[in-house]
């Protein structure tokens, strides 16, 4: 499939400091692609670099092919949707959206069109004549959207535009915006922090930390077979249990027990590992054939509507986190009670073992 965009070993220094460090990606033509990390791990300046924002320290940057580096950003064929919509409030939603058009010069036929397609794409055709003072935060989204979209760029860089909505309209907003993306068919490149859109709206993610990528993928394949702890705990929930490997698919847990897992290539006798288990592949004494067990006690749990959150004690501070779906409990005694003894079990093959 063809690039919309490369980055070829780029890295970015402001003064001693490596914000992004020799990163190298290939993002295909019409893929939705999120950069997901933690604040300050260099996913927004990566974003800036593309956009013309930020000039790299080192490396190169093409944009279907064409090295961009010197090119301003005003001359890229990339739009960008912030966080802050930055409309023009004394302008209504038609005319905010067919400002960059204007100013192009557009002939007013043309731009009439293209501003109506862009609202219809929105859902916001109805609103031309609001001012955008009048608007909700999401339909101010939905105006930066069109307002983007109406250019036609190559690329559409979107920096956490939906951070200052609500829970509930950022949900029905991620699926109006992973829509939105089939239709007009553009690359999306999209910055968050929040482990739950991304996984939810992505074709790949790739996943930041400390100005590096430390793993690049789909989304089934970060949750499910993380390459690194870090991967592993950052994305969702995930038990990360210290121990040692004692043998040929066995480690023993710094709690004392010894479990079998699959190793690595590479990894023998003595040398420290994590275990990472998430915690809905964890069964609570009902165990099936062919599961590691091992036995606990009962240390918390929380009730979340959809599931209980139960934490399981395996001695010595060790500690392990199971999901229980509601879907036959009804009564609060049926759940699990702390100081209950217990047993801990999962199939070996949803157990990872990390360095």
């Amino acid at each position: 499939m063809a690039e919309a965009i490369k980055l070829d070993r780029v890295t970015k220094r402001f003064g001693e400091v490596a914000a992004v460090d020799d990163v190298t990606l290939s993002i295909a033509k019409g893929e939705f692609f999120s950069l997901l990390g933690p604040s300050g791990c260099g996913k927004t300046t990566t974003l800036r670099m593309i956009a013309g924002f930020e000039q790299p320290s080192e490396g190169h940057i093409l944009l279907e092919g064409e090295p961009v580096e010197d090119v301003p950003p005003y001359e890229r064929n990339v739009n960008t949707v912030f966080q802050s919509y930055a409309l023009f409030e004394h302008l209504n939603v038609e005319d905010n959206v067919a400002f960059g058009l204007k100013r192009k010069k557009v002939p007013k036929p043309e731009i009439a069109q293209r501003v109506r397609e862009a609202l219809e794409l929105v859902s916001l055709e109805q609103r031309a004549d609001a001012r955008a003072a009048e608007l909700s935060g999401g339909q101010q989204q939905r105006v930066a959207l069109a307002r983007a979209l109406v250019n036609r760029p190559a690329v559409l860089l979107l920096d956490e535009p939906l951070g200052a909505l609500d829970l509930k309209l950022r949900r029905q907003m991620q699926g109006e915006l992973k829509d939105i993306q089939r239709e007009v068919g553009i690359t999306f490149v999209y910055v968050t922090h929040d482990q739950e859109e991304a996984l939810a709206m992505s074709d790949r993610i790739a996943v930041m930390h400390d100005g590096k990528v430390i793993q690049c993928a789909e989304p089934e394949e970060v949750y499910e077979r993380p390459d690194e702890a870090f991967v592993a705990g950052f994305i969702g929930v995930s038990n990360l249990m210290e121990g040692v490997v004692e043998g040929e698919d066995k480690v023993k847990l710094a709690s004392g027990q010894k479990v079998s897992a699959a190793l690595p290539d590479g990894v023998g006798r003595g040398e420290t590992v994590q275990l990472s288990i998430r915690p809905e592949k964890i069964a609570l004494d009902e165990m099936q054939k062919g599961m590691v067990s091992i036995e606990g006690t009962v240390e918390q749990r929380v009730y979340q509507g959809v599931n209980t959150q139960v934490t399981v004690s395996l001695g010595d501070g060790a500690r392990i986190v199971a999901l229980e779906q509601n879907t036959y409990i009804v009564r609060s005694d049926d759940r699990w009670e702390p100081g209950t003894k217990v047993k801990v079990g999962w199939h070996a093959d949803h157990c990872l073992v990390l360095r």
